[in-house]
């Protein structure tokens, strides 16, 4: 079942998740991690988080090769060597600046199965394992700007939507 996203405002983008309990699932994981991963797939971006739907849950969807859903995530280990990239998020719709983050991660999560794994990721999908685990701590994407990098992003953000407004 696809999602609904909620909007950029919402309280939920603000707190932090608490640790999803397999044995009192609040709900099925297999069919939470199909509901994230499908609405992943019906958008461009990279990764969706369970708050970025209005769930409370400790879980995200990452586009990859295979695609995963990690519940309970955590980074084990971090490189000294950072890289800084433009970012985008599914809550922030045409919003994109530079975000440093780390080149290469170890992390822990669980399957939807409930089977912790313990992986090494790099380049694009450490970083979109890094923002999603972000949601899942409350922390927003824009709290990770340089403020004059997100007033510029915010001022073309604007003049994008004023464009489509007289081209609609």
């Amino acid at each position: 079942m696809i999602l609904t996203s909620v909007k950029q405002d919402d309280p939920i983008l603000r707190q932090k998740t608490e640790t999803f309990n397999f044995k009192e699932a609040p709900v099925d994981p297999s069919q939470l991690a199909i509901d994230l991963y499908e609405t992943l797939m019906s958008s461009s971006y990279i990764g969706l988080s369970a708050p970025q739907v209005g769930l409370p849950y400790r879980a995200f969807a990452l586009r990859t090769h295979p695609g995963i859903v990690c519940f309970n995530p955590k980074v084990v280990d971090v490189s000294t060597e950072e890289i800084v990239l433009d970012e985008v998020n599914f809550s922030f719709p045409h919003l994109s600046f530079p975000v440093k983050r780390p080149k290469k991660i170890k992390v822990r999560y669980a399957e939807p199965n409930s089977i912790v794994k313990t992986v090494v990721f790099e380049g694009m999908t450490a970083r979109y394992f890094l923002q999603q685990l972000d949601h899942l701590d409350g922390i927003l994407y824009t709290q990770k700007a340089n403020r004059i990098h997100l007033d510029r992003a915010l001022r073309k953000k604007k003049q994008l939507e004023r464009q489509a407004k007289v081209k609609g």
